[in-house]
């Protein structure tokens, strides 16, 4: 019996450490599409974006054929409500993504950063306001240290750090419309890429007939890495999604932060943009409010895992 349990606990750790490996390799890729994106910086970002969008879509109806659930697909459209959630959907992220490519190419990789470590503080502040969640002194304190984070960069900026602010607000409610939406990885991106891929479509072949597309004018490297750019999409939101079915909540917060800290570093020891004194204490006030946020929802996870063996027993 003690073989048979120690051999049930070496491989829910063995799972575990799979759905850890997952979860990094997800955001590791997520903190080095600077780099990807600036591969294609001669091109507009909107062109890029429809590019993405195409291509998304492509790679993720092939994977629904291959599965065998694209039928899945016509059960989703058939429901009017999960409809207008799938456009809300496409609309946040093809927002979101614009002003990422964007700001990379534009050179505001570190302010891009900003905006993914600010994510997980609007997403605690939507559930306090949609899902009615309390919120308790340590995560109003985290609240108050990343505000005067970003009321700092404003200062020096001189205006506010909308970059940061839109790439925040954006994810945080298109992960807000994802978790009523409930489907899989898959199939919610390629309802998403499904409704907006036509309007890239349009744009694209625009662009062509107007003769200022790229696609065809740049260098064969340059139209593959465009073509990728769905495989670069979708592959690490399967292993994210294959991180959240094998590893804790808690840890899952803990690695979100890979992938703002790899961008940020690249902002700021690959692509040289200013890094001031400022700079530096307001990325100190947002690190101090993520360790305080993370800090509160480990908490949080160890309470409700407690309450959920006790009512075993």
């Amino acid at each position: 019996m003690k073989q048979m349990d120690n051999q049930s606990k070496a491989i829910s750790s063995r799972e575990k450490n799979i759905g850890v490996l997952f979860g990094a390799l997800a955001f590791i890729v997520w903190g080095s599409l600077p780099v990807y994106w600036k591969l294609l910086n001669q091109i507009p970002a909107l062109e890029i974006l429809a590019h993405r969008i195409t291509w998304s879509f492509v790679f993720v109806s092939l994977l629904l054929v291959i599965k065998g659930d694209y039928q899945t697909l016509k059960v989703v459209l058939k429901n009017k409500r999960q409809l207008k959630l799938i456009l809300m959907a496409a609309v946040l992220i093809s927002v979101n993504w614009f002003t990422y490519i964007w700001a990379v190419n534009s050179n505001f990789v570190l302010q891009a950063s900003l905006g993914y470590y600010i994510n997980p503080l609007v997403v605690s502040l939507l559930s306090m306001i949609v899902f009615k969640e309390r919120f308790n002194k340590k995560k109003t304190m985290a609240l108050m240290l990343a505000t005067i984070g970003v009321i700092l960069l404003t200062i020096q900026y001189g205006q506010v750090p909308w970059v940061a602010l839109i790439l925040a607000v954006t994810f945080a409610f298109y992960g807000l419309v994802k978790k009523v939406l409930a489907v899989d990885a898959v199939t919610g991106l390629a309802l998403e890429t499904l409704v907006i891929t036509p309007i890239a479509l349009l744009y694209l072949g625009y662009l062509q007939g107007t003769g200022v597309g790229s696609f065809f004018a740049i260098p064969t490297p340059m139209m593959l890495l465009l073509m990728l750019s769905g495989v670069i999409t979708a592959t690490p939101l399967l292993w994210f999604a294959k991180c959240t079915q094998l590893v804790e909540f808690s840890t899952i917060g803990f690695m979100q932060y890979i992938a703002p800290t790899i961008s940020f570093f690249l902002g700021v020891f690959l692509f040289k943009e200013e890094f001031t004194v400022i700079h530096l204490i307001s990325f100190c006030f947002i690190w101090a409010a993520l360790i305080i946020y993370t800090i509160a929802m480990t908490g949080v996870q160890k309470e409700k895992n407690k309450e959920i063996r006790e009512k075993a027993i």
